[in-house]
């Protein structure tokens, strides 16, 4: 259990899915080579996730809000931030969505080969974001190879390389914020309504967020977020590809079945790959003790597979919501699991209304994507 394993989030063609399934059986935690310590199963993920105490969120060197905060720090800017994720908030975007995501299906094109991840994943993720956070439509093409040069950068494991994309997209978030601070600042005339606008006029303390902050939340509602929505569109249309007799199924279920049974599809196969903490004193997982000032890696890929809780991984979306980790679980568990859901099931509701079936290109199979990303890096499909 405490030997040098392989390190399962970084070495290079392994499909993150298939290793861990491997993995788990033998090993509820194993250290990886670059000395964090990985958990598996289930029930320590979950213990660990909702033991704040021991196990630290301050796991960044750089500015992370709020998922790299701890205490009461990460509760005031959770109270700036949830306000804006709430169901109320989000009510009025959802015609925006449906807009964008009919127009996105009507726009495809039918019995010619498509890459559900590129063409529907990542396109409808950048103009819904953009549509919600109002953010000016001419940042698409360069928000779209951005994503594409941080998946690149994030596969092969180039540090330097991922950081000098980061700070790329930190630059698109300056390039918006910038106007709408100086005319907050100035107290001008003009109407900022849109939720940057809005978020660039937050407090904490009884200040004004200040730059770095407001780049922070605004790289992990979208920069996280894109690629994880383009990762979930690719999950979900090869899972529909691969079992078409759903369809029929999914075209007259309620909003709320469909939500379900996306989210069991996202626990089968989970592109949410982890989450990191720090231990805050020494500690015991699984038998093994672990020294304060570890690093440890909450694997929810993994935990959502496990199949002692999962019953051997069977589909069961109703059985299996309650213990269902693709959003994470306690205090940090993702803000933004409403809008995801709702964005990820009104472009499916919008794909099945636009289309009679979708079929897998034989001659360009489905390519996984490997550690550290999960899900699939290709779904070449034929929409007819």
């Amino acid at each position: 259990m405490t030997d040098h394993m392989p390190d399962d989030l970084s070495i290079v063609g392994r499909d993150l899915r298939a290793y861990t399934d491997e993995l788990r059986p033998k090993y509820p935690i194993v250290k990886n080579m670059l000395g964090e310590w990985v958990l598996l199963r289930h029930a320590d993920v979950v213990a660990a996730a909702k033991d704040h105490q021991r196990f630290s969120s301050h796991v960044s060197r750089y500015l992370q809000i709020p998922n790299g905060l701890d205490g009461e720090q990460h509760t005031k800017y959770r109270q700036v931030i949830d306000k804006y994720l709430t169901k109320t908030a989000l009510t009025p975007f959802v015609a925006v969505f449906e807009q964008v995501a009919n127009a996105l299906v009507a726009s495809l094109p039918q019995n010619q080969v498509i890459d559900a991840v590129h063409d529907i994943g990542a396109t409808f993720a950048v103009r819904a974001q953009c549509a919600w956070l109002g953010w000016p439509v001419e940042l698409e093409p360069r928000l779209l190879q951005w994503m594409a040069d941080n998946h690149a950068a994030t596969r092969s494991g180039d540090y330097n390389n991922m950081a000098e994309v980061a700070a790329d997209f930190d630059e698109i978030v300056r390039s918006v914020i910038v106007p709408r601070r100086a005319k907050s600042n100035i107290q001008q005339d003009i109407e900022l309504n849109d939720v940057t606008s809005r978020l660039c006029q937050e407090t904490v303390d009884g200040r004004l967020l200040t730059e770095a902050e407001l780049v922070s939340i605004l790289r992990n509602w979208t920069g996280g977020d894109l690629g994880s929505i383009a990762l979930c569109v690719g999950v979900i249309v090869a899972y529909i590809a691969q079992h078409p007799e759903c369809i029929k199924q999914l075209v007259t279920a309620k909003d709320a079945e469909v939500e379900a049974f996306i989210n069991e599809i996202l626990r089968l196969d989970n592109p949410f790959v982890s989450n990191r903490r720090i231990t805050t004193c020494p500690v015991n997982i699984a038998g093994q003790q672990i020294p304060a000032g570890a690093k440890i890696k909450l694997n929810w890929t993994s935990a959502n597979r496990d199949e002692t809780v999962f019953n051997h991984n069977k589909f069961d979306a109703k059985s299996h919501a309650a213990n269902n980790l693709v959003y994470g679980i306690g205090k940090h568990i993702c803000p933004g699991q409403l809008l995801a859901t709702w964005q990820l099931r009104i472009a499916l509701q919008a794909l099945l209304a636009g289309i009679n079936r979708i079929d897998f290109v034989t001659e360009q199979p489905l390519e996984r994507e490997v550690a550290p990303v999960g899900g699939y890096y290709k779904v070449p499909i034929i929409l007819a």
